[in-house]
């Protein structure tokens, strides 16, 4: 008989504070994925997930920038209790701190489906850098690993539009 995992959130939460990692997940099983997210204090892309995803606030307050279909940049507050729902294929950035956490729950990937990172000149808002990745094991936090390579590269994140370079983070 399977047993239905039993997550208590606000205990999975403080367990991930101070492991000082940025992602827990806490099922992965055939369709779908479940995970708690501490907020980072650099994050600036927009991620396009192939799927619809629910985001639950465990704690704090996330402002959740979106674009829009004509590629104006909104903004959604969430308090804590509160989820919102998105739509897959909407340009989405999580933005809170890392102390607050948040409850993300999506459909696994498919076999070759890819998640998109969009990065935009916070000067103009042109477009600095899409960087396509095949998530097959959420575990290995590829958000993370998407991040190092911007990051780690000037040249990414330098606008061909108006010149002006985003900065680094100190620790991303």
């Amino acid at each position: 008989m399977y047993k239905m995992p039993i997550v208590d959130l606000k205990k999975e939460a403080a367990e991930l504070g101070r492991s000082g990692k940025r992602v827990k997940v806490i099922w992965q099983d055939s369709e779908s994925i479940g995970f708690i997210a501490r907020g980072r204090e650099y994050r600036s892309e927009f991620h396009i997930n192939p799927s619809d995803e629910v985001m639950q606030m465990i704690s704090g307050e996330m402002r959740l920038h979106y674009r829009t279909p004509e590629n104006k940049e909104e903004v959604a507050v969430l308090p804590e209790g509160s989820s919102i729902f998105t739509p897959g294929g909407i340009p989405h950035s999580p933005r809170f701190p890392p102390d607050a956490f948040a409850l993300i729950l999506e459909r696994r990937r498919r076999p070759g489906e890819v998640d998109r990172f969009l990065w935009f000149c916070p000067k103009c808002d042109h477009q600095l850098h899409d960087a396509k990745f095949v998530v097959e094991d959420y575990r290995t936090d590829p958000v993370s690993k998407v991040y190092k390579t911007f990051f780690d590269s000037e040249d990414l994140r330098t606008c061909r539009k108006c010149g002006s370079v985003m900065p680094a983070p100190a620790n991303p």
